[in-house]
């Protein structure tokens, strides 16, 4: 999202240039949706990964879909979400003519409609399946309800949410419960939540933690948010958004940090500003 209209506004050498390093150092899943850049940001993706020497098969391709957004790119009076099959099959469609491939290898919806009728979805992800379109099916910030009801319907292989330290909603929700149970692959979007962003009890209180903790494990503090929620048993992707080359090779050092569980669990009472029940 931070690449295109909506962020730093990359040319096409430097999108080409994040693409390969982004491979290089591991990072080989790239998260769009149909919205980023006023429907702009995936065609400026596919041009630069054309322009790339990257292998289709060395990459993972994740997009979104059904947010009609109020912009100049579509005539939209209103805010609203279309999950008809025609429109699902036709924005796959679009997004794989935009990111130059011939298949994703997750196609999600974006946000829950209150008139999204799961038989049409179904209906609509089968032959985009079966047409070799896309492989896995997911949704995106769906509650467990609305999880089940798609999922009765047709396999929820990934559900991407809003989870941090400063947003941990989604373990007492039972969302993350429900992905465990079912083999359900969490992805965490902001994942470094607030703590760098805003001023209050909260944040104050987790910053005097980090400070202990990174000089502890000899990190960085965003490495530790990273890596309290690598700890949660659903094996969460967090969803790094930064285009600062520097902060993901940073965010990649998670991967090999092993939070005490104390330690996990003192940032959580931090967050809470209680101890657990």
């Amino acid at each position: 999202m931070a690449w295109g209209d909506w962020g730093k506004q990359l040319s096409s050498k430097e999108q080409t240039e994040m693409i390969e390093f982004c491979v290089e150092n591991g990072n080989i899943t790239f998260d769009h949706a149909d919205i980023y850049g006023d429907y702009t940001t995936e065609r400026g993706f596919g041009k630069a990964f054309v322009e790339s020497e990257i292998k289709r098969e060395e990459i993972q391709l994740i997009s979104k879909c059904g947010i009609q957004y109020v912009g100049e790119s579509r005539n939209n009076k209103i805010k609203h979400y279309n999950y008809s099959k025609d429109y699902i099959i036709w924005s796959a469609e679009e997004s794989l003519k935009n990111l130059k491939t011939d298949y994703l290898d997750t196609f999600l919806l974006h946000r829950p409609s209150p008139l999204m009728h799961p038989n049409e979805i179904a209906e609509a992800i089968t032959h985009l399946q079966e047409s070799g379109k896309i492989i896995e099916f997911g949704v995106s910030n769906f509650t467990p309800s609305q999880v089940d009801l798609i999922s009765d319907k047709i396999k929820v292989s990934v559900n991407q949410i809003e989870f941090s330290l400063t947003q941990y909603i989604a373990m007492l929700d039972g969302t993350l419960d429900q992905m465990l149970q079912n083999n359900i692959q969490p992805m965490a979007w902001s994942p470094l939540g607030t703590i760098f962003k805003v001023e209050n009890e909260q944040t104050s209180r987790i910053k005097k933690i980090l400070k202990t903790l990174s000089e502890k494990y000899s990190i960085s503090e965003d490495v530790i948010l990273l890596s309290w929620i690598l700890k949660h048993p659903t094996n969460v992707s967090p969803v790094i958004g930064t285009t600062n080359k520097a902060r993901i090779k940073t965010a990649n050092k998670a991967l090999d940090v092993k939070l005490e569980l104390e330690d996990w669990f003192t940032l959580l009472t931090e967050s809470q500003g209680h101890k657990v029940p």
